[in-house]
């Protein structure tokens, strides 16, 4: 079973991050000091717990590199990687917690490059912490949703 983390525990980074319309919808913009605790690789596949339930998202890069952000919050790998597939959970997270656009969003950073989690300003939440497959593993299971 895995150990139970709350977010205000010293072990748990907290990254105040910023909800900032596209195009498209909106997205949670971290900023340019956090990259050392976020996925370097766009191209991976990271968890992020948003209301106890785990999802999946990229980190992606802002075209200089310096930032980070994450652009949906979707029900599996797969549809991170493929979004026009998936229903992305985001937005409902957004209404349901009254995160306004330019408002913050606490980003807790569990395990980094591995698991993560959403909050609204004021909120805590308890998370179930484990740590990352062995890459072995991680490559298998790659391989294993790409066929």
């Amino acid at each position: 079973m895995a150990d139970r983390i709350s977010s205000d525990n010293p072990s748990v980074q907290t990254i105040r991050a910023t909800l900032t319309e596209t195009a498209t919808g909106t997205r949670v913009e971290l900023p340019a000091d956090a990259a050392d605790d976020l996925s370097a690789d766009p191209e991976t596949v990271v968890r992020i717990v948003l209301d106890g339930h785990e999802r999946f998202a990229r980190i992606g890069q802002g075209v200089m590199g310096e930032t980070r952000h994450v652009s949906g919050v979707y029900d599996s790998p797969e549809h991170a990687r493929n979004p026009r597939d998936g229903v992305d959970r985001l937005p409902e997270w957004v209404d349901e917690h009254g995160v306004r656009v330019n408002g913050s969003v606490l980003v807790d950073v569990i395990e980094p490059e591995f698991l993560y989690g959403f909050r609204a300003p004021g909120e805590t939440a308890v998370y179930d912490a484990r740590e990352p497959p062995k890459s072995s593993l991680q490559d298998i299971a790659k391989g294993l949703e790409e066929r």
